[in-house]
């Protein structure tokens, strides 16, 4: 098996972000964030590399992998949907939202679609309570969620 590696952009970047901490360990979150970019997610291959690079054991980068809902396991398809599940969107409609999206997109929450085109995922919250029902695609937020409107993002995304 051929181990991975930063590219030469990837190293310069992360040679960057380690200088702008007074430990490598640090520099855990941007060194993800950028491995992620690099490798299209956070593989356990991908989780001893990071660990070597900054000098921790890979069950701790693995910790914090798994602690954040915003790092992918698995690659992810190029339309990402983070559907918030928090109190305001609960009580809101996001169930409506989630299942017809579900339905929507022939998928189930967690799955990505055969294309690589969609993912669906649910998160705890999202930060943006005002705009309840809301939803996180890529970096794009949406709120105020409601079958019209879903069908708007669809068609802007075509």
């Amino acid at each position: 098996m051929k181990k991975i590696e930063f590219s030469k952009k990837a190293k310069k970047e992360f040679n960057t972000i380690v200088g702008r901490y007074p430990e490598k360990r640090a520099a855990m979150l941007p060194t993800l964030h950028l491995a992620e970019k690099e490798f299209g997610c956070i593989s356990p291959e991908v989780e001893v590399y990071v660990g070597e690079l900054l000098t921790v054991p890979a069950v701790k980068v693995r910790e914090v992998v798994t602690f954040y809902t915003m790092f992918a396991q698995q690659p992810r398809g190029k339309y990402h949907f983070q559907i918030c599940r928090g109190i305001s969107c609960d009580l809101l409609g996001c169930t409506k939202i989630r299942d017809y999206l579900t339905e929507k997109l022939t998928l189930e929450v967690g799955a990505t679609s055969p294309d690589s085109k969609f993912t669906l995922s649910e998160v705890e919250c999202l930060g943006a309570c005002e705009t309840a029902p809301m939803m996180q695609v890529n970096e794009d937020y949406y709120g105020k969620l409601s079958q019209k409107s879903v069908d708007k993002i669809f068609r802007k995304l075509k």
